[in-house]
């Protein structure tokens, strides 16, 4: 995988809205966030839009694929961030036009959530990674979240070593392998879509959700353990599980048999202070410390 350039003071990155709609208040103030660190920051065409007839989408399908491929292809721009998660990523990403954005090289990348379907297509069909990270106009974009997402932006040597405020060991063992995954009710929609393959061989399993029951988190999981989606993995960092209820008990009696190095609660996702975690890159988990390393930073 390739990775992008980090960014310094002066660097432009461009704001995007792929998925739900935005809070003109907190965009205001992620904006301001970034213009703190030096950064130029343009907001896309159709950031502000609302759909006509479905509230829950950030604009058109057509206007929001739009936005990201111009963002991605002007040369002015070095990094691309998502305002939001929500929904509507899955509606929009079969517009994109993955050649041009091929052509115009690595970009930083950077959202969760419903992004997760942005970070797989990126992931497969540019071949670079990206930041599984906090979003600007999310409400969890607080002091904790904006400095380790400083940090990985403009010196990802500083935070290689990742753990979070209560990580534990849920599986014995260290593991080496590119980090793949995101959000799980994200990766089991993307099931048999176009482009959706399993974790290559070797791979460390990044897992999180939100206000998803545990009922639900065993569905999902179940989904992609039928569906052959765990063969090659060799060790999953959990992370946060926001409104979900207890589910330790649900991830224990279906993944601890895959005998892999396994943490708990890592600390990224949807929860106060998130990490900010390279998604395609190589990195080591070390289940007994708690601790997943990223073998090079984040950026080049």
């Amino acid at each position: 995988m390739t990775r992008p350039n980090r960014l310094a003071p002066g660097s432009t990155v461009a704001v995007v809205a792929p998925a739900g709609p935005v809070d003109p208040d907190r965009l205001d103030h992620g904006v301001a966030v970034l213009e703190s660190w030096g950064l130029r920051v343009t907001v896309g065409k159709h950031v502000h839009d609302r759909h006509p007839t479905l509230p829950y989408l950030a604009g058109r399908d057509a206007d929001r694929a739009a936005d990201l491929v111009r963002a991605w292809t002007d040369p002015g721009v070095d990094a691309v961030l998502c305002a939001r998660g929500g929904y509507g990523c899955q509606r929009m990403v079969d517009l994109l036009d993955l050649d041009a954005m091929a052509a115009a090289g690595p970009k930083v990348f950077a959202g969760s959530s419903d992004v997760t379907v942005l970070h797989a297509a990126i992931g497969a069909e540019l071949g670079q990674s990206t930041l599984f990270a906090p979003m600007i106009a999310g409400d969890l974009f607080d002091h904790a979240a904006q400095r380790h997402f400083r940090a990985t932006l403009f010196e990802p040597d500083t935070v290689r070593e990742l753990i979070g405020p209560n990580t534990a060991t849920a599986g014995h063992g260290v593991a080496e392998g590119i980090t793949v995954g995101g959000t799980l009710s994200l990766i089991a929609a993307d099931l048999g879509a176009p482009g959706s393959t399993p974790p290559p061989d070797g791979s460390i399993l990044l897992l999180e959700d939100v206000a998803e029951a545990p009922y639900r988190i065993d569905r999902l999981l179940t989904q992609l353990l039928r569906a052959g989606w765990f063969t090659g993995v060799s060790g999953i960092a959990l992370g946060s599980w926001a409104d979900c209820g207890d589910v330790r008990p649900v991830v224990a009696d279906l993944l601890a048999s895959l005998g892999v190095p396994m943490v708990w609660n890592l600390g990224f996702g949807h929860c106060p202070g998130q990490l900010t975690v390279p998604l395609g890159a190589a990195a080591v988990l070390d289940a007994d410390n708690g601790t997943l390393t990223m073998v090079e930073p984040a950026l080049a």
